[in-house]
């Protein structure tokens, strides 16, 4: 598991059952202190929502466009957010455990203390999000798209990552060592300072188009 120190998800151990009524989320509407599980959240479309000490159970998210979202203190079990609108959202001390969040989008999010775990998160999107005390375990994250992110902190940890897209991200000291892929979107000056395995470094010789000679 991840050696990266991070904060988890302050939750009470006895949570009530979270209700949600039948219609829309009101912009700045807010959830404290519960669980929400086994429902399908559908057809959503409001701003600044936020949800503070919550666990989501085996919930899936359809047709959500919630912009500068709110999730503090928060995990999510098995659950499905393909293709949500969290644009510019804020996320703390946060879990994303067994999840599907294939083109999820966080762009211009702000992320700390976050922990992926055994997610399937292709074509997800972070980009210009600002990622700090952030772990990928396990996760799927073929096609992501990391386009000028701020990573701090961050580990990828026997992740796929094939195509993923870091080009203007900075990635001194970050570890992909253990991950898989083939071909990454990045520039010379973006890796430097980047941790990779001896297996990997035929990799970026092709990437920039230089041939080794046996």
């Amino acid at each position: 598991m991840s050696s990266l120190k991070l904060d988890a998800p302050k939750i009470p151990k006895e949570l009530p059952v979270i209700t949600l009524q039948e219609g829309k989320f009101e912009p700045e509407d807010s959830f404290h202190t519960g669980i929400i599980s086994d429902c399908i959240i559908d057809n959503q479309s409001a701003y600044k929502v936020a949800f503070d000490k919550v666990i989501f159970r085996n919930v899936t998210f359809t047709r959500i466009a919630m912009k500068e979202i709110e999730f503090t203190d928060v995990i999510f079990d098995r659950c499905d957010l393909s293709n949500v609108d969290f644009t510019e959202a804020t996320i703390h001390r946060t879990e994303f455990r067994n999840c599907k969040i294939i083109g999820m989008d966080l762009t211009g999010s702000t992320l700390r203390n976050i922990l992926f775990q055994d997610c399937l998160g292709d074509f997800a999107t972070f980009r210009m999000a600002n990622l700090k005390q952030i772990t990928f375990h396990t996760c799927s994250l073929n096609n992501s798209d990391f386009y000028e992110a701020t990573l701090q902190k961050l580990q990828f940890e026997v992740c796929q990552l094939e195509q993923a897209q870091f080009t203007g991200t900075k990635l001194d000291g970050i570890d992909l060592s253990t991950c898989e892929f083939t071909s990454l979107g990045v520039s010379i000056e973006d890796l430097r300072g980047c941790i990779i395995s001896r297996g990997q470094a035929s990799v970026f010789v092709s990437l920039f188009g230089i041939k080794l000679k046996e």
